[in-house]
């Protein structure tokens, strides 16, 4: 008898341990939507450091003008 209900409860953990799990592709897409907008604002930064840098680089080449 204790056998029996040991073996019951070890094939009830067992079968608990291999059920379903829908929560890991929500998780997974919440990361692929959150990249997405992390290389968007990536590529806005990009995009305004290199416009400062050009900036700076004509500024540079005034400066260097009026110095002369």
């Amino acid at each position: 008898m204790n056998k029996s209900l040991l073996v019951a409860a070890l094939f009830a953990v067992a079968l608990t341990a291999c059920g379903k799990k829908e929560e890991a592709p929500a998780a997974a897409s919440a990361v692929v939507e959150a990249s997405a907008v992390v290389e968007a604002a990536a590529s806005e930064v990009a995009s305004a450091v290199e416009a400062a840098a050009s900036d700076v680089a004509a500024a540079a080449s005034e400066v260097a003008s009026a110095a002369k």
